[in-house]
């Protein structure tokens, strides 16, 4: 099995190089509205929104820059298929504007935007990630009122894209074949995930430091995680806002297909400088699914529960009979093509 990866460095609020309808799943992490570190790029995308902002009016520096995001939106709305999924991952804001601390709730102004261009809401996560200090306040320490709660979770927002749930057909091989394990459905499926925790991607090459904070990665699992649990074999999916390439990562070691948009070129020189280590890394990611689910099986067993079915691919047993048709990917192969990857793939191996 072949998949292809391709990135465009360009505005993502144009998405022209990508066809109407030929991206099954989106999962992205957009720049967070109001977090300061984004000033800079959301004023360059609108000066209107540094003159807010230098007037003390956070508000309409908010809507402004979500405004920007719309664009983006919209870009979606063309390019999924029916029934078609978008995960969003966008954390909140607190800041000060003009002397008046306040949250600014991204997630809820996304989830807006959405509803507006007819995509439907579905179950969404929170996911913990480690708080920036150790401090567990903000305001005015340990003497009541006026002390603040600190966020330390963000949200994953998913949409389907019309009201109608994609369609395979009977008995599709890549559909089954990429089917997962029951413990890993009740731990992937619920709407708090305390199990992923925020990392510092590592970035090497030129002006590192640089890139570094510029850099608003989340962690391999994100994205490996919603990969796995929207989308089979064989789909294509898609990040508007690529930066250091994890949602691409991710989707070679998952067996799909991956286009991604990205403004700044540096981030591509550096994920090709690490394309070597994907076999191994997929590897890795395979393997650990499937030691854990074994390491599942002996626990249930060692409590006196018994399973009723077998893995076809793999000496293990299964809880449920659409686990039966596992069959796990890695990465053989990565080839650079004109504007990005070809990756072979192979059935996990086991020596």
């Amino acid at each position: 099995m072949e998949t292809t990866h391709r990135v465009f460095v360009g505005d993502s609020r144009d998405l022209s190089a990508v066809d109407d309808e030929s991206v099954e799943l989106v999962v992205t992490s957009p720049p967070y509205p109001m977090i300061e570190m984004w000033d800079d790029l959301f004023t360059e995308l609108d000066p209107a929104i540094g003159d807010a902002l230098a007037a003390g009016d956070g508000y309409d520096a908010f809507e402004a820059m979500h405004a920007q995001l719309e664009r983006v939106w919209d870009e979606l709305e063309r390019v999924l298929v029916d029934g078609g999924i978008a995960c969003i991952n966008v954390g909140d804001a607190t800041r000060s504007v003009d002397g008046s601390f306040r949250v600014y709730p991204n997630h809820a102004r996304v989830l807006e935007a959405f509803e507006e261009r007819g995509f439907e809401p579905l179950p969404d996560v929170l996911w913990r990630k480690p708080a920036n200090s150790a401090a567990k306040f903000m305001g005015s320490g340990m003497i009541p009122p006026n002390a603040y709660v600190t966020l330390e979770h963000e949200y994953i927002l998913v949409f389907r894209k019309g009201a109608r749930s994609r369609e395979f057909e009977p008995r599709a091989d890549r559909r089954y074949e990429a089917a997962y394990f029951w413990e890993e459905r009740n731990r992937w499926f619920t709407d708090v995930w305390t199990d992923v925790t925020g990392e510092l991607q590592s970035i090497d090459g030129p002006a590192d430091d640089d890139l570094r904070e510029r850099s608003a990665a989340y962690p391999l699992e994100i994205p490996y995680r919603l990969i796995c649990m929207y989308s089979a074999y064989g789909d294509t999916v898609l990040d508007p806002f690529w930066g250091t390439g994890t949602t691409t990562l991710a989707a070679m070691c998952a067996g799909r297909h991956s286009v991604g948009s990205e403004l700044e070129d540096a981030f591509l020189a550096v994920f090709d400088d690490g394309v070597d280590e994907v076999p191994a890394l997929s590897r890795s990611v395979g393997r650990a699914r499937l030691e854990r689910h074994r390491s599942f099986v002996d626990r249930r067993r060692d409590e006196g529960t018994g399973f009723e079915y077998e893995a076809d691919y793999y000496d293990t047993p299964v809880v449920t009979k659409m686990e039966r048709g596992i069959r796990l990917r890695e990465v053989r192969a990565v080839d650079g093509i004109e504007d990005g990857y070809r990756v072979e793939h192979a059935p996990l191996s086991l020596e």
